[in-house]
């Protein structure tokens, strides 16, 4: 159910923010209980122009290298799940592709599952909630 945007700034190598992607999906999979296929993403490159950051916000220094990860997905995880995401999603690109954990910027946007159509202009989430409704009426 997640639809997963990351921004990263021109210049990386090539299949890079793949990899990134490919950590972040892991991520979910592991901490907040997506299903395995659950797989959509939007990976986007830019000048320096088109990704403005404030280098030290909160304490933070950050590096043109920053990721800006915004993950949308169906309400309902605790914050401690959502703590959990973060903290994998940091390290395991640290780990895995030398990002420093500074940069990693993500925001969590959270709806309701009648907010999502997979296809076929349904809300599959819901389509089959509301069917015995629809059929005893």
């Amino acid at each position: 159910m997640p639809l997963v945007r990351i921004s990263i700034m021109k210049g990386r190598p090539a299949g890079f923010g793949e990899k990134v992607g490919r950590v972040v999906y892991e991520s979910m999979v592991e901490t907040v209980g997506v299903p395995k296929n659950d797989h959509f993403q939007v990976i986007t490159e830019h000048d320096k122009a088109g990704l403005i950051y404030d280098s030290d916000y909160l304490g933070i220094h950050r590096s043109d290298g920053i990721l800006f990860i915004q993950i949308t997905l169906s309400e309902g995880r605790s914050v401690e799940a959502k703590q959990a995401l973060y903290k994998r999603i940091a390290e395991g690109l640290n780990v895995a592709l030398d990002v420093p954990t500074e940069d990693v910027f993500i925001n969590l946007v959270e709806v309701k599952k009648e907010n999502w159509s997979f296809g076929n202009g349904i809300a599959q989430y819901v389509a089959a909630r509301r069917e015995p409704a629809a059929i005893s009426a």
